[in-house]
């Protein structure tokens, strides 16, 4: 039997996509053709998200009016909704990608089960003739020439069952690499869909934003331009905002959050802005920050705190659960009941990050000395102010400390997936946006002291 290779990814012809013709026929696209499909949309969809970040940096450079704001908002809420469109054709794509590495390994799976079943028939055949003297196959033999068959034929057999063995090891090995490439696959549409979960929020956040400029159009410019003035009144507003950490007990308000990320900044050359934008887009990243307990350490399972029902694959058992129970230890917290993040029922990866910063227990345990040696003591995920110093340390091992623009997004993008994949450039970008309003929400806050000062 020979053996089938397939190329990473390669389509299955079973999969086929049907699509209803306006004269009621059908006809079928193969996974390829779809692809190619797909990456025409997408470039369609990168022309249309330039064309409108274009349209968005003209008007904002433009005088600064009621009516300018609100086109730049929908023109954001158009480019994002084309962006949730964008990744909705990622996933597509992603999925059946998997689907072929999924069937490929099924059909790998099954050669290698026939496979055996042949090297069993071949070794019971080769031990029951191993097991018969040399007077036993003389006697059993009618002449001499049929000894000399069998002599044959159990020298064939050996060279099969050598063939067979050197089969399976390489569908093993490519069983192997298709797992991997399941794995990264999977990996890879976790990641997009937490992208549309930031995208989703944004769009919900613009809309917001959008409705309440509108309210202000029916003769109220110049109360508009008023307020954009008035920095001591926006200051007050970003003092009083809450900076939202999901799962974090006694969350600091935004004034707190800044002082902890100024400090950290001085020691570690991370910009405070960058480092509260980063913390800020991962506990926007999930309601689900924080909300499971792992309580199987044999599975990784556990339950939802919120509901009490079980949570499948909270943390990865090969990868994050050891650390993990060694982390809690040494903290004094019990394992079985300290928050970790769920993970996304929709997409089936694994949650299990820690704290504000969302670190998982494997990735923690590369900066624990780092942080060891920085904090004077072990680290503790779940701490607001260690959880700032993990992720500059992190953003510093990223080449961020540059403090240019660039530096800073790559820094960002490896914090999210570890690497600097452009699909995942909403990620960055995002970071990038949220730095800036941070860096105006400070110096509007130094103008408001300064004000304040000159007051006195």
């Amino acid at each position: 039997m020979s053996i089938l290779r397939f190329p990473k990814k390669a389509a299955a012809t079973t999969l086929m996509l049907v699509f209803l013709l306006p004269l009621g026929g059908v006809f079928a696209l193969t996974p390829q053709e779809e692809r190619s499909q797909l990456e025409l949309e997408l470039q369609q969809l990168e022309q249309q998200i330039q064309q409108y970040e274009q349209d968005i940096t003209k008007t904002q450079q433009e005088k600064k009016t009621l009516q300018n704001q609100i086109t730049i908002v929908k023109n954001q809420i158009a480019k994002l909704n084309l962006q949730i469109t964008q990744s909705n054709r990622l996933i597509s794509d992603l999925k059946v990608q998997i689907a072929d590495t999924s069937s490929s390994i099924d059909k790998t799976g099954r050669d290698i089960e026939d496979k055996k079943a042949q090297l069993g028939d071949i070794l019971q055949r080769i031990y029951e003739e191993d097991q018969k003297t040399a007077l036993e196959i003389l006697l059993t033999g009618s002449d001499l020439s049929e000894f000399f068959e069998n002599l044959v034929a159990l020298d064939s057999l050996n060279a099969r069952n050598r063939a067979l063995l050197l089969d399976i090891q390489d569908l093993n090995v490519y069983l192997q690499d298709q797992k991997v490439s399941l794995e990264t696959d999977k990996q890879e549409e976790e990641n997009f869909v937490k992208i549309q979960i930031l995208q989703r929020q944004q769009t919900q956040a613009a809309k917001a934003e959008q409705e309440r400029l509108l309210q202000q159009t029916q003769g109220k410019e110049a109360e508009y331009q008023k307020q954009l003035a008035n920095t001591r009144l926006r200051a007050q507003e970003i003092r009083n905002r809450i900076f939202d950490i999901v799962g974090v007990p006694d969350a600091p308000t935004f004034g707190e959050a800044l002082a902890i990320a100024q400090e950290v900044s001085a020691r570690t050359g991370i910009r405070a802005a960058l480092l509260l934008a980063v913390l800020t887009q991962e506990s926007n990243l999930g309601k689900n920050v924080g909300q499971c307990y792992m309580t199987d350490a044999a599975t990784g399972g556990g339950i939802s705190i919120r509901t009490g029902a079980a949570i499948r694959n909270v943390m990865k058992p090969s990868r994050d659960v050891q650390p993990f129970l060694r982390i809690t230890g040494e903290l004094g917290r019990d394992a079985s009941k300290t928050p970790v993040s769920c993970p996304i029922p929709s997409v089936g990866g694994y949650g299990g990050a820690m704290g504000p910063a969302q670190f998982i227990p494997s990735t923690w345990a590369l900066y624990e000395k780092k942080l060891k040696d920085i904090l004077g003591r072990p680290g503790d995920p779940w701490n607001i102010k260690d959880a700032f110093m993990a992720a500059a340390v992190l953003l510093v091992d990223s080449g961020a400390a540059k403090q240019t623009y660039t530096a800073e997004w790559r820094a960002a993008m490896i914090y999210f997936s570890g690497s600097t994949n452009t699909r995942y450039r909403f990620y960055g970008d995002s970071v990038m946006a949220i730095a800036k309003g941070y860096e105006d929400d400070i110096k509007a806050l130094a103008a408001g002291a300064g004000k304040d000062l000159a007051l006195q």
